[in-house]
């Protein structure tokens, strides 16, 4: 068994035919290079997202782990729930076409923008509510300090 060091890219962990080429990263290393915390690497772990190896107390990550990991962390930047993420990883099958995961992952990709559309259109009225507000607020500290000078 080799263990990858930290800083070595995900993409050239595996070999030609995708398989685990025996390349496990431990847990500190994968939080380092993921950004995210060990407890987020065990909470990840006991929903089933990913699955470490083990030798005794120690999580080692293979390149499967590395690249479902970047899935996750890709999903939950763009809003996914892990529900969502875990489902869509799930339909993976890599003897097949993946047209039901595409199908799946293409609805929710849809849904997700609807979603963050509206949220921006709904933080772009609060936006110019609030520099109205901060606009109408200057203008009268000034007034009163104009007055207050005279």
């Amino acid at each position: 068994m080799n263990i990858m060091p930290a800083g070595t890219d995900v993409a050239s962990f595996s070999n030609a035919s995708g398989e685990d080429d025996g390349e496990l990263m431990r847990i500190g290393d994968v939080a380092r290079k993921f950004d995210v915390s060990l407890r987020t690497l065990r909470f990840y772990e006991d929903k089933g997202l990913i699955q470490p190896k083990r030798e005794g107390t120690t999580r080692l990550y293979a390149h499967r782990d590395l690249a479902r990991l970047k899935l996750i962390t890709f999903g939950t930047k763009v809003g996914f729930s892990l529900r969502e993420i875990k489902q869509m990883m799930d339909l993976y099958d890599p003897t097949g076409t993946n047209m039901k995961q595409y199908r799946f992952v293409l609805d929710k990709s849809e849904r997700q923008i609807a979603r963050l559309e509206e949220q921006r259109r709904q933080l772009d009225e609060a936006i110019d509510e609030l520099r109205q507000t901060r606009d109408g607020v200057a203008s009268l500290v000034e007034e009163r300090q104009r007055a207050n000078a005279a």
